[in-house]
């Protein structure tokens, strides 16, 4: 069977990717990155989601990005709420971590050189998404193109693929095709900044685009029922 790597986060983005790359006929490798995020409690959606889908190994790789800061993700800067709707996505917020997708996906890529895998997965959207520079078609090619250029394997001949399967996809068709794979949306989370009781904010931008895929689904969030402050 081909081996692929998946950059598990935990959210729903991530988790639907996974099961489209298990439904493609991988077996997978997930990465999950401890980065310091003050939404940690991500990593442990990350362990739920992997067990629900059958991961073949989950690695989850601590690389502290807090020492750089730059992030309301990562330092103590104010993660922004109740941006209106229409403004998601028109500027790159402080949630922006620092070339976080370029860190993260050439650790997957050491991962799936190691694994013997030649496909990496990420559940990235150009749609709905915050604006993010490193969510982008342009950036998925040129780091492909690295892939081929500085690792053995492509010097050798592999063909390397970043898969991301949601890229033209908005939130609600997202879910809807997790859906379809059997995703228990109930496992994951999504928001930015939790509370202490370990509920979603419902005021984030990332909790917002969630509430709103949802209701434009026609589908009840498996989430809203513990998360504070949501409309």
């Amino acid at each position: 069977m081909l081996r692929a790597v998946i950059l598990l986060s935990g959210g729903l983005d991530s988790a639907t990717a996974a099961a489209i790359a298990k439904n493609d006929g991988y077996e997978l490798f997930a990465l999950t990155l401890d980065y310091g995020q003050r939404h940690r409690m991500e990593i442990e959606a990350a362990k739920r989601v992997a067990e629900h889908l059958g991961i073949a190994k989950h690695v989850i790789m601590p690389v502290d990005l807090r020492l750089f800061g730059g992030s309301s993700l990562t330092d103590h800067g104010e993660v922004p709420k109740d941006t209106p709707r229409e403004q998601i996505g028109q500027s790159i917020p402080n949630t922006y971590v620092p070339a976080r997708n370029t860190i993260f996906l050439a650790l997957a890529l050491a991962y799936a050189e190691s694994v013997g895998a030649e496909t990496i997965y990420i559940g990235i959207s150009d749609v709905d998404y915050s604006g993010y520079p490193d969510c982008r078609p342009e950036f998925l090619q040129a780091f492909t193109r690295l892939a081929n250029l500085a690792t053995t394997s492509g010097i050798k001949g592999t063909s390397w693929r970043i898969e991301a399967p949601l890229l033209s996809l908005s939130k609600r068709e997202t879910i809807l095709r997790g859906l379809e794979l059997g995703i228990d949306y109930s496992l994951t989370l999504t928001c930015y900044d939790p509370t202490p009781e370990r509920k979603s904010c419902g005021r984030c931008e990332s909790c917002q685009l969630r509430r709103d895929a949802f209701h434009e689904a026609g589908i009840p969030d498996p989430v809203e029922s513990v998360c504070e402050h949501t409309q």
